[in-house]
C-alpha cells in the first residue's frame, strides 16, 4: 500500500476508535488514537499475518504491552479483517470479545493478554528468545507507552534482550509526553529513554514524527537492516491524534466523548478521510 492509502486506513481507524469507546461509554481514546498510523502501519505493511488463520505458526507477534490502548489494536485488526468492524460496538458490554485489555483467549489476532503496565515488553522478549531457540523465522514487536516506561520491569525486559542479541525484537515507544496523572515530566520521567535504550545494546532509532507514514515506513525499513541487536523506535506522537479537542490534552487518557462530542469527532474525521 501507499503512504496514502496507509493514513486512508489509519484514519478509518480512529474512526473506529471514536465509535467504539463512545459505544462502551468508557475506554482509552486519547493513546489509541496516537499510536494509529504506527498500529495500521505493522498490521497493513510491516508484519507476516494472514486474518483467515490467526494462528499460523510462522507469524510475527505483536504485543500491545500498553494495554489500555486496546481500542487501536481492536480497530486496526477489525479494519485488517480478523473481525467484522461493527463489532467494535460491544466494546467492553458484557459477553463481547473486545473487553477493556486485550485477551488472547477470546480475540481474534491478539497474541499476549496485556493491561499490567511493564510487562507485555517481557512477553515480546521471551517470544523473540522462543524464535532464536527453535530456528523460527517470526520477528516480534511490541508497542509501550512512554509512561510504562517507568515501571521497571521494562528494563529489566531490555537488559536481557540487550545480552541475548534478539534483533528478531522491535520494541516502539508511544511517546506522546502524556500519561494517566498529567505530563511524564509532572509524574516520573524517564527521559532520555534514547540513552536508555542504547545502554543496554538496543539499536535506537529516533522517529520525529510518529504520526507520518513516510516518517514510519523509514524507521522500519532501518528496524530490518539490523543484525545481532533488538530495535527500539522511540515515536514522538500526539496523544488524540486526528480529533481536535482531544490533541494533547490529558483528560483523554482514559473517557469516552458523549453524544455531541462523538459527532464532532466523527465529522472531523469524516473531513479528513475526504482530504487524503
Amino acid at each position: 500500500m501507499t503512504n496514502q492509502e496507509l493514513a486512508k486506513v489509519a484514519n478509518e481507524v480512529r474512526k473506529g476508535v471514536v465509535t467504539a469507546v463512545h459505544a462502551a461509554k468508557s475506554g482509552h481514546p486519547g493513546g489509541s488514537l496516537g499510536a494509529a498510523d504506527i498500529m495500521t502501519y505493522l498490521y497493513f505493511e510491516e508484519m507476516n499475518i494472514d486474518p483467515a488463520d490467526p494462528h499460523k505458526a510462522d507469524r510475527d507477534r505483536f504485543v500491545l504491552s500498553k494495554g489500555h490502548a486496546a481500542p487501536g489494536l481492536y480497530s486496526v485488526l477489525a479494519n485488517r479483517g480478523y473481525f467484522p468492524v461493527e463489532e467494535l460496538e460491544t466494546l467492553r458490554h458484557i459477553g463481547s470479545r473486545l473487553q477493556g485489555h486485550p485477551n488472547m483467549n477470546d480475540t481474534p489476532g491478539v497474541d499476549m493478554s496485556t493491561g499490567s503496565l511493564g510487562q507485555g515488553i517481557s512477553a515480546a522478549v521471551g517470544m523473540a528468545l522462543a524464535a532464536k531457540h527453535w530456528g523460527d523465522s517470526y520477528r516480534a514487536y511490541t508497542l509501550l507507552g512512554d509512561g510504562e516506561c517507568e515501571e521497571g520491569q521494562v528494563w529489566e525486559a531490555a537488559m536481557f534482550a540487550g545480552n541475548h542479541d534478539l534483533d528478531n525484537l522491535v520494541a516502539i515507544v508511544d511517546h506522546n509526553g502524556l500519561q494517566i496523572d498529567g505530563s511524564i515530566d509532572e509524574v516520573n520521567s524517564a527521559m532520555p529513554l534514547a540513552d536508555k535504550f542504547r545502554a543496554f545494546k538496543w539499536h535506537v532509532i529516533e522517529l520525529a514524527d510518529g504520526n507520518d507514514m513516510a516518517q514510519i515506513a523509514a524507521a522500519f525499513a532501518e528496524a530490518r537492516k539490523v543484525s545481532a541487536s533488538p530495535v527500539a523506535i522511540i515515536a514522538e506522537t500526539v496523544k488524540g491524534k486526528g480529533v481536535s479537542f482531544m490533541e494533547n490534552q490529558v483528560g483523554w487518557h482514559g473517557k469516552a466523548p458523549n453524544d455531541e462530542q462523538f459527532e464532532q469527532a466523527m465529522a472531523e474525521l469524516a473531513a479528513a478521510g475526504e482530504e487524503l
